[in-house]
Parts: C-alpha cells; sequence; structure tokens
C-alpha cells in the first residue's frame, strides 16, 4: 500500500520551478504516454520541491522533467516493449531534446533522493496495481505471503491495516 505522499501540494517558494518541470512533463506526458504518467510524474516533481533543500533550485526544468519521467517509467516497465504505452530510452531522450544518459543520469538521482526502487508500491501506476507483486507481499507469523492468495480475514485486516489498497475480490473492474 502507498505509504509515501503523493500530494501535488509544493512550498510557495518552490512553485515557479515546480511549474515549469510540469509544464514540460505535463506536454510530453500527453504527446507520447498518459494522464497516469503526467500525474505520476507531477506528485514526483512535488515530493522533489519538498525536499529541504529543494534539489529542484539547481539545473534546467526540461532536464528535471525528462529525469522524473524516466524514474516513473523505470518503475513502472516503462521500456519493456510487452507493456502499454512503452517507449525506448531514445525515444524519451528525442522527446525531451536531450541526451540518454543525461537523463538517465537524472534519473537515477532522483530514484536515489526519493528511494525509488523496481516495484516501488509507492510509484506504481494505478493501472498496474494488480500486476505489481510488491503491493500484495504481507507478512504473516513471520512468513511472506501474497494477500490475494490468503482467507478473507486476513485480506479484510490486511486493508483495515492499509497495507494493501483494497480486498481484490472485492475489485470491481
Amino acid at each position: 500500500m502507498p505509504t509515501k505522499s503523493k500530494s501535488e501540494s509544493v512550498p510557495a517558494a518552490m512553485q515557479p520551478q515546480y511549474d515549469a518541470i510540469v509544464a514540460s512533463s505535463n506536454a510530453f506526458c500527453s504527446e507520447h504516454l498518459n494522464a497516469e504518467y503526467a500525474q505520476l510524474s507531477r506528485q514526483m516533481a512535488a515530493a522533489l520541491a519538498r525536499k529541504r533543500p529543494s534539489p529542484l533550485l539547481s539545473g534546467k526544468a526540461n532536464t528535471w522533467a525528462a529525469g522524473i519521467v524516466h524514474a516513473a517509467g523505470t518503475v513502472n516497465f516503462l521500456f519493456d516493449k510487452t507493456q502499454t504505452p512503452h517507449m525506448s530510452a531514445q525515444e524519451l531522450a528525442d522527446g525531451f531534446g536531450l541526451s540518454k544518459s543525461t537523463i538517465a543520469n537524472k534519473s537515477k538521482a532522483i530514484r536515489d533522493m526519493l528511494d525509488i526502487g523496481v516495484f516501488d508500491p509507492d510509484w506504481t501506476l494505478p493501472s498496474l496495481t494488480d500486476k505489481n507483486p510488491m503491493i500484495w507481499m504481507i507478512t504473516v507469523n513471520g512468513l511472506i505471503v501474497d494477500v490475494r492468495s490468503a482467507p478473507r480475514t486476513i485480506q479484510e485486516q490486511a486493508f483495515r491495516l492499509g497495507l494493501i489498497p483494497y480486498i481484490p475480490a472485492d475489485r470491481v473492474e
């Protein structure tokens, strides 16, 4: 279950930097990806803007936007051709007018600053929640189990405790 703040609020002093980054990431996501990536990118930019001191105070907005989209894409397998949407790292770089290495380095720095890893439940796109095994792993009596295969009573308790986003059997498609 997501535990990190997913707010898009930022300190007033950081608003201009945030707005410039978000303008770039929103435009890119609108043209090449989808609304989920745009929202996740805004949330990631806001998390960086709230850091003290904010790393967004230095560097170009376009580079930050590209790094943020790349970081979000890394968590959500954007570069895997079997996913929808998908694109190559080179296509992402071309879309932002930057080099692949510049974007990859910025993405790595962002992932380190926000402690983001692959399958990170806090930065998974909502549409991929069902496919992310890390969201559904809980510890029961010292054993790690996939709560989706646990009895409903355990699922209900895990939901009440905020360990999972919903009770799997109750999910309406």
